[in-house]
Order: structure tokens, then sequence, then C-alpha cells
């Protein structure tokens, strides 16, 4: 059912098929973490994501999206999001984001991490954390009868308490449920009260993305590479969840995001 501009509304046995397809993202993230070291090349962590996503009954939503050739975007130190896999070989310092989606029976799950190849200094550990911190403080502002720039809001304003972080406008969250990317949009930044209703079966995609400099960024020649325009290095995160009247679930976090909301008062369904 569609409601609300377009917004999709799942029912709870389709919100338990993007769970079984947010688990199948949430392992195959993990496996890709463990892989990251000096020497491993882009395309190995893309074969390995896969493997994993073939093996457990699902399917890679990006291979192929609008003629993507790979199951994961590999988008390191400067490029944003949309990098695309191959002979680049990770070196020690390095900061690469994986983003992976699954889907499972027609219904998708999609998230990103960005993880530190070996050791990288203060600063980007920092960057990293404001960055995964805000996704969640995001998740965390959302109540059912909210308005999705609630999300927003709740991102900009940890991040702006942080530093002096780029928050990237031109490429934002989105909905998610029967396609990967749905209404509503969902901006890392902007005044609270405003947009789509949230309700339950509702679910979607929150992925802030930083910079340490500007928040303006351009396309490669690859047309699909974003890369920030004066070549400051950024992180990117990301989960899917839905709402409902025992709290949020977190669709592509293991434990359904029990343990971070809880750590930040909130409930959850999980």
């Amino acid at each position: 059912m569609f409601r609300d501009r377009g917004v999709e509304i799942k029912t709870p046995d389709q919100i338990a098929l993007m769970r079984k397809a947010g688990l199948v993202v949430s392992e195959a993230l993990s496996l890709l973490r463990s892989a990251v070291r000096p020497g491993v090349t882009t395309k190995e962590l893309d074969r390995l994501a896969e493997e994993h996503i073939r093996a457990s009954g699902a399917t890679p939503n990006f291979l192929g999206y609008h003629g993507f050739p790979a199951t994961i975007c590999t988008s390191v130190n400067d490029e944003v999001v949309h990098g695309i896999p191959g002979g680049r070989v990770l070196k020690e310092g390095d900061l690469v984001s994986m983003d992976c989606g699954a889907i499972v029976e027609g219904w998708h799950g999609d998230a990103a991490i960005t993880v530190a190849v070996g050791a990288v200094n203060d600063e980007l550990v920092e960057l990293m954390r404001v960055c995964e911190e805000s996704l969640w403080r995001g998740m965390a502002a959302a109540r059912l009868g909210g308005r999705v720039t609630d999300i927003s809001a709740a991102i900009e304003g940890y991040v702006r308490g942080q530093g002096e972080y780029g928050i990237v406008e031109d490429y934002v969250g989105h909905g998610i449920g029967s396609a990967m990317h749905m209404a509503p949009s969902v901006p890392n930044h902007g005044r609270p009260g405003k947009g789509p209703k949230l309700v339950q079966g509702m679910a979607l995609a929150v992925e802030p993305m930083i910079t340490l400099g500007t928040v303006d960024t351009r396309v490669l020649d690859d047309d699909w590479t974003v890369v920030t325009a004066d070549g400051s290095w950024s992180a990117h995160f990301e989960h899917s969840f839905t709402l409902t009247p025992a709290g949020a679930l977190v669709l592509t976090a293991e434990d359904g995001g029990a343990a971070k909301l809880a750590e930040l008062g909130v409930p959850c369904a999980a």
C-alpha cells in the first residue's frame, strides 16, 4: 500500500522479509570488516560479499542497478559513495566505505560501514565515530507520528556539535522496501517537523556522509564514483530501519539495534 506522496507501507510479513535481507547484509558487512587489511583489493572484497549474499539465498541489489557493475560500492579516502570495486590495493592508513545490499523474496536491505585499513590517525578515527554516531542519533530521534526531517535535524545537530565537518547534501537517505531507493528522501541536515509523517510499516535507509572539508562533490569519469571537490577524506555509515509501537527495529543490525538504542534511551522492537 502507498500513501503520503508515494511512501510504501509494508505489512508485518513484508517487514519480516526485509529483516531477513537486512541480516544477510549485516553478515556480509561483518565479513568485509574482518577482511579489510593492507594488500587486499576492492575487487576481492566485492567477490567476498557476492559469495556470501548468494550463499545465503539472497540476491545482490547493487549488481546491475542502473548498470552498476559490482555487488558492493567501495569508496576510499576522498571517495564519498558509489566507488566501483576493482584492482585498487588498500594500503595502511586508508579509509574504505563499503555499501552493501541484498534482496530476499523481492524485499531489500541496504547498509554501509566505513573501516580503517590498519592504523589511522586520530582525526580519521574521530571522523568515523562522529559519522556513525550521527546515524544512530538520527534513528533514535524517529517516533511514530513524527516527521522525516526529525531524523535529519538530529543528524545535523549531532555533527555540528562535534566539530568542523562537512555534511554532504547532494546524496541522502531514502525509503526502502520493494525497491532499493524509494520515497521519501531522508536528508542529513534540516529543520525538524517536515516531510512525510513517520508511520508503522514505513522503512527508511538513513545514511549520513561527512567530510573533513567541503560539502561539495563531483562525479568521476566512470559516471559513478563521487569524490569530495577539495580532496578531503570522508566517512559514510548506513542502516535500514522501521518503526513499530514497541520501538524502532534496525533491520540491518544483527541485534536489531537493541544495544545502541538502549544506550541512547530509546525503545527497540528487537
